[in-house]
């Protein structure tokens, strides 16, 4: 089990940051989570929204990576922050 989970993670985190696949797999995360037919049903109290949940806050972790590798990789990034000056005390 640990095997799967860990492979659907890495294949996932693969997609998500392949330019051409990107919003395909955003598409495919929000019809799931949007859907009525589930891995768990809804209708099991507690373990029916671990599923959705789960992948909600995969897709929120990988989408939030991905905009804040984008904003440090942008020219203007260190002007915004400035030079940092390393100063020793005395």
């Amino acid at each position: 089990m640990k095997y799967l989970t860990q492979a659907f993670y890495q294949g996932y985190r693969r997609l998500i940051r392949h330019h051409r696949y990107r919003w395909l797999v955003i598409g495919a995360t929000l019809l799931y989570w949007f859907s009525p037919v589930d891995l768990w049903p809804d209708v099991f109290p507690i373990l029916g929204w671990v599923d959705d949940s789960l992948l909600a806050a995969l897709l929120i972790s990988e989408l939030t990576q991905l905009v804040t590798e984008r904003i440090r990789k942008s020219p203007g990034a260190e002007a915004e922050t400035g030079p940092v000056i390393d100063v020793s005390a005395r």
